[in-house]
């Protein structure tokens, strides 16, 4: 460009190259880590996108196959157990991340965990292999692997609560 020349403004036609579209915006977020499709919506609303942008970009994605609810629940589920979470814990971050039910369960209620066995490790991960013996130790073992996600079952199991204990438990 030459000194003291103007320069013109792009058409409106063109797109400008500081505003992404949708579409190169949701793939931006999919190169960084798996999505939901409604965690995608949620995120291309929240940067002022037209919604009828918004659905055509993520309708594209989905037959592309660039974005899957089901590869989603997947690698979230693996993920979160290599954390140490339970079914508990997971199944509400995906409901709350907009998972249907039917797909919730799919991954969480027929995922090839054993849920004791891994409530048992993250306990002793935690708290060391020997069980503990006083009532306010249990407590608190309990209330740890409640926190992280485990059903009162799965912690009754791993703290071996016998029958008189269950009346008093209040996980």
């Amino acid at each position: 460009m030459r000194p003291g020349s103007r320069r013109s403004s792009p058409s409106p036609n063109v797109p400008d190259a500081d505003s992404p579209s949708p579409r190169n915006k949701a793939l931006d977020l999919l190169a960084r880590r798996e999505h939901s499709v409604a965690e995608l919506r949620a995120k291309l609303a929240a940067r002022h996108f037209d919604p009828d942008q918004i659905d055509q970009a993520i309708d594209a994605l989905i037959q592309q196959d660039l974005v899957s609810d089901d590869r989603f629940a997947e690698s979230f589920v693996v993920a979160r157990i290599r954390k140490g979470q339970g079914p508990v814990k997971i199944r509400a971050e995906l409901t709350r991340r907009g998972l249907a039910e039917e797909l919730i369960d799919r991954h969480v209620g027929h995922a090839d965990i054993d849920w004791y066995r891994l409530a048992r490790t993250v306990r002793d991960r935690k708290f060391g292999p020997s069980g503990a013996v006083e009532w306010r130790d249990k407590a608190r073992q309990g209330r740890f692997l409640q926190q992280r996600g485990f059903s009162g079952e799965q912690i009754r199991a791993v703290l071996a609560f016998d029958d008189a204990d269950d009346d008093a438990a209040v996980f």
